[in-house]
């Protein structure tokens, strides 16, 4: 499997309003938190994650009944499908793979939150305020909030007011007129989370990132030409193509502030690496990594990178392994954008009559790379 995103060598950065998934529903829980709420069989977490048994095969929720088995047999995954994806089945004792829709009323109260948290955020907004506001406590809407809208609160608040600073620094407002009118309190908060969300800081941004340098180099590979570039972060782009003028072009209507400049010998490892796994002769890539991408974007491209090599999953699948199995066109489209393939691997997207579907590079492309992989297991 593809190493996850982001890993510790990868930077994705999320830039959309956050009524789409930031993270897994377990984002914020240690394994050892995960562990402990299952040896307490702690109901506040059921549904929050399931616990794979590698020595039986099987996945339990935290309540199940069974017998608890040693810790070093024991695996966590953020979702039912999640864990058959690694290949274990679901506990029949339990039923982790059922899960309760989500009462209307509960929809409509978190609905009400998210419009006052709008109208509000130049304000400073607590927790225990939003919980209060709710009439429910903060720990319950932290886990009620995250199950209906995909974020923390605190998460929504930012990503919200992130927006906010990229829409006033687009608009040609200052930086301290773009951080107060999102609703930053300090320009301290404001860089330190620029970095991961801008690519720089807000000066640069609102200057349309002039003083960004891309790396990039045009090689030959089993799938044509093939176009790699990165920043100091990470790989940012990888294009195949026929043609270099195309290819190139790409490129720079992809970033067309930044300064590209080709560097074959700095490439050569990085363009190797990936020139080997599109033969099949490499089943995982493990690069840094430096692609913006919005919150529901981020989501599908982590269950697209938790498929298995050589395996395949339908859009629908897909939609149901993010939580959300009425966004199946959103999947596709999200598969289209993605900047990365096949490091992100959504040529393993499929739709549900087996078709090939999309894919950003040709069909030909897509069947290959699957074939490729069927014959390297």
């Amino acid at each position: 499997m593809v190493s996850a995103l982001p890993a510790a060598n990868s930077s994705v950065r999320s830039e959309t309003r956050p009524s789409q998934s930031i993270l897994q529903p377990t984002g914020a829980l240690s394994d050892e938190a995960r562990w402990a709420a299952t040896l307490a069989r702690d109901a506040t977490y059921d549904g929050a994650f399931v616990f794979a048994v590698r020595s039986t095969g099987v996945y339990c929720r935290p309540t199940c009944p069974s017998r608890r088995p040693r810790r070093a047999q024991v695996s966590f995954y953020a979702t039912s499908a999640q864990a058959e994806a690694a290949g274990y089945r679901a506990c029949k004792r339990c039923h982790p793979a059922t899960t309760a829709p989500t009462p209307p009323a509960a929809l409509a109260d978190i609905q009400r939150l998210c419009a006052y948290i709008d109208e509000h955020l130049d304000e400073t907004l607590t927790l225990r305020e939003l919980s209060d506001r709710a009439h429910i406590s903060p720990f319950h809407l932290q886990r009620v909030f995250k199950q209906i809208v995909g974020v923390s609160p605190r998460q929504y608040i930012e990503a919200l007011r992130l927006g906010r600073l990229k829409d006033a620094l687009q608009a040609g407002d200052d930086v301290i007129t773009a951080q107060y009118a999102a609703g930053f309190s300090s320009s301290s908060r404001v860089y330190e989370r620029a970095a991961d969300h801008l690519g720089m800081t807000p000066g640069a941004y609102r200057r349309g990132a002039q003083a960004q340098t891309i790396r990039y180099t045009l090689a030959d590979s089993p799938l044509g030409r093939l176009l790699v570039a990165r920043t100091e972060r990470g790989v940012c782009a990888i294009r195949m193509g026929e043609d270099d003028g195309e290819l190139l072009d790409g490129l720079a209507r992809e970033f067309p502030a930044a300064t590209l400049q080709r560097d074959d010998p700095g490439m050569a490892e990085i363009v190797s690496a990936i020139a080997n796994y599109l033969a099949g002769q490499q089943p995982a890539l493990d690069l840094p990594l430096d692609v913006r991408a919005t919150a529901f974007q981020r989501r599908v491209w982590e269950a697209l990178q938790a498929i298995p090599y050589g395996e395949t999953r339908s859009y629908r699948q897909i939609a149901e392994a993010i939580g959300q199995p009425g966004a199946v066109r959103a999947v596709g489209q999200a598969c289209a954008a993605n900047p990365i393939a096949p490091v992100i691997p959504c040529h393993r997207a499929l739709r549900s009559d087996g078709g090939l579907g999309g894919y950003r590079w040709g069909l030909a492309r897509k069947r290959k790379l699957l074939e490729s992989e069927k014959m390297a297991e």
